[in-house]
């Protein structure tokens, strides 16, 4: 099955200054937003298998469009997140499904490599809400100067019968980082966590 999408928005934040410092060069993160028709809003469904395909294809579709969007090359990313967020007929497990178990190879692959888990969310909500993307270091999760997350919302979106999937990537960390911890110089990327 192939999502149904009925837009597509892309955002780019971009961090100049923190605390009265310059940042250079600034701190950028990009999010891109798709907003679908939930093939099983309104109905119990045992078998959410569509909708982990389609999360495949967002995955591949949405990291590649902020890792554009960022004008970057795909081993360029520093961190990524995903999240989704169900309208009122929707059910917490059909975000899951799209973002779990098959979303994160192809979102991998748009910033490659990405050996930590993705962070994700999922919610339910309405037009105009607010998502939360979590964002941690693609390939070290201790790097904790990447622990961080951008927020996203469409002033008509998630319809009843609509998913409002989003993917981040940054091209950075936090501005300013000093709580300590592994840097991402120093990371390995081997076992998704150094």
């Amino acid at each position: 099955m192939s999502a149904k999408i009925r837009k597509i928005a892309t955002f780019v934040e971009e961090t100049h200054t923190e605390a009265g410092r310059d940042i250079a060069p600034p701190t950028r993160k990009a999010v891109a937003v798709a907003v679908i028709e939930n093939p099983f809003a309104g109905e119990y469904v045992e078998d959410l298998t569509p909708l982990m395909e389609i999360g495949a294809e967002l995955g591949g579709l949405l990291g590649a469009r902020a890792v554009a969007a960022l004008g970057i090359k795909p081993e360029q990313a520093e961190s990524y997140g995903k999240a989704a967020m169900v309208g009122e007929d929707g059910e917490l497990e059909h975000a899951a499904a799209l973002l779990h178990p098959s979303m994160g190879a192809p979102l991998r692959k748009a910033v490659e490599k990405g050996a930590a888990l993705v962070p994700s969310s999922k919610k339910r909500g309405g037009p105009g809400q607010d998502l939360d993307v979590p964002l941690g270091h693609k390939d070290a999760a201790y790097v904790r100067s990447h622990f961080d997350g951008v927020e996203v919302r469409l002033n008509d979106a998630p319809r009843a019968r609509e998913i409002m999937v989003a993917v981040a990537v940054t091209d950075s960390g936090r501005p300013l980082p000093r709580v300590g911890g592994l840097k991402a110089s120093e990371a390995e990327g081997k076992d998704g966590l150094r």
